[in-house]
């Protein structure tokens, strides 16, 4: 058994926590904050389907709707190689945390996994720039 290392980038942002929960977790908002889901999201039975750009389509299977703010996703790339995606949206005072865990799979240098880390860091950003502006 082993494990990978892991960095939980998070941020907080001023609004009610379920409120934040309910825009994040709707997979056609995500292409307006997550650049990682692309453009051009739409359904396919239960996943969502993905424009990846120069890799291919990209499935996307989300957390079912819940009370916890869990928004977990796992994406399955077009070699079929499958990665789980923890993102939580959880009360922090009046307003939420938003938090995504992000794992340094095999293969990946340490640049790499610190730009993973920016580039979630700029989507948590964006989300709360929406949010905070009052997005609907």
């Amino acid at each position: 058994m082993s494990t990978y290392p892991a960095h939980i980038v998070h941020l907080s942002i001023d609004r009610p926590w379920n409120e934040v929960y309910r825009f994040a977790a709707d997979p056609l908002r995500m292409p307006r904050w997550a650049t990682g889901l692309g453009a051009g999201i739409r359904r396919s039975g239960e996943d969502w389907v993905v424009d990846g750009g120069p890799i291919g389509e990209v499935r996307v299977r989300f957390a079912i709707d819940n009370a916890f703010g869990v928004i977990d996703h796992a994406v399955t790339l077009p070699d079929g190689t499958m990665v789980h995606n923890a993102l939580r949206i959880v009360p922090n005072g009046d307003g939420a945390e938003a938090m995504f865990m992000l794992l340094k799979l095999p293969g990946t240098d340490d640049t790499a996994f610190e730009a993973d880390a920016r580039n979630v860091m700029a989507d948590l950003k964006r989300l709360k720039e929406l949010l905070e502006a009052g997005a609907n």
